[in-house]
């Protein structure tokens, strides 16, 4: 990569310059994009090195392989449940990846080439513009673990479409289909799978040619009822995520995961 920033990320996210335009690809392709550590804290980090990068003017999101984000590693949510100083340490790039997201200057399209889950469903909640590929779909399973739903699905989707649906899909975890997510409010546009990238880099590029403050300034404005929403609530999700790890429902669901995965 060159260009005169230089991001200070793991392998596990990729930033390709493009002219004015950040390509991001989060990068455990083998874990379909799944968090770990690493990949969680690195995203934490990302969206203040985008808007200290002064010649980025979009950045689009996607990932590598066959999905967006399968959402939290099994394994990195067990050490959560027994290692609270690493928990402190995760629900705080939490934080950031919401209020970094809401408060980042330049726009950020999402490119939804599979199923985008749990964390990675947040990111698409919580990006400014999102075309999906026909195959994908959306699901905040969080509760459906044992967890309360704190970073960002359950922020926003009560901005985004009916307090009934964003009811019924936190409260579930079913999945939302492209075609369902665009027809409710979730998603822009769906794509074909092999198009969903090209589109949405054409997207970003278009917005990179308009006039740079008025279009950061536009943002902002729209954000302000973001960032409202994301005050009032944070607070309390974040410690009643916290207050989740520690819960019985959590640990036997977790159990049962990690017995299937280790039996194949």
């Amino acid at each position: 990569m060159t260009g005169a920033f230089e991001y200070d990320l793991p392998d596990e996210i990729q930033v390709e310059i493009d002219g004015p335009v950040r390509i991001v690809r989060l990068n455990r392709p083998d874990e379909l994009n799944a968090t770990n550590h690493v990949l969680h804290h690195a995203i934490a980090d990302l969206f203040s090195q985008l808007d200290a990068d002064r010649d980025a003017r979009v950045a689009v999101v996607t990932g590598n392989g066959r999905a967006f984000s399968a959402g939290g590693d099994f394994e990195y949510l067990d050490e959560l449940t027994k290692d609270p100083a690493l928990r402190y340490e995760t629900i705080d790039d939490g934080k950031r990846i919401v209020r970094g997201m809401v408060a980042c200057r330049i726009p950020i399209v999402a490119a939804v080439n599979g199923p985008a889950v749990g964390l990675g469903c947040s990111i698409v909640a919580l990006s400014d513009i999102v075309y999906m590929a026909e195959s994908a779909h959306l699901a905040d399973p969080h509760l459906v673990l044992g967890l309360v739903a704190a970073d960002g699905a359950a922020v926003t989707w009560p901005l985004l479409v009916s307090l009934q649906l964003a009811k019924e899909y936190a409260l579930t975890g079913d999945r939302i289909p492209a075609q369902r997510a665009a027809e409710i409010g979730l998603a822009n546009h769906v794509v074909p799978d092999d198009e969903v990238l090209d589109q949405a880099l054409a997207c970003a590029k278009r917005i990179a040619q308009l006039p740079r403050q008025a279009t950061e300034d536009t943002k902002r404005v729209l954000n302000i009822h973001l960032e409202r929403a994301v005050s009032a609530v944070s607070d309390f999700a974040f410690a009643a995520e916290d207050r989740s790890f520690t819960s019985h429902e959590l640990r036997a669901n977790l159990d049962r995961l990690l017995e299937r995965r280790r039996r194949g």
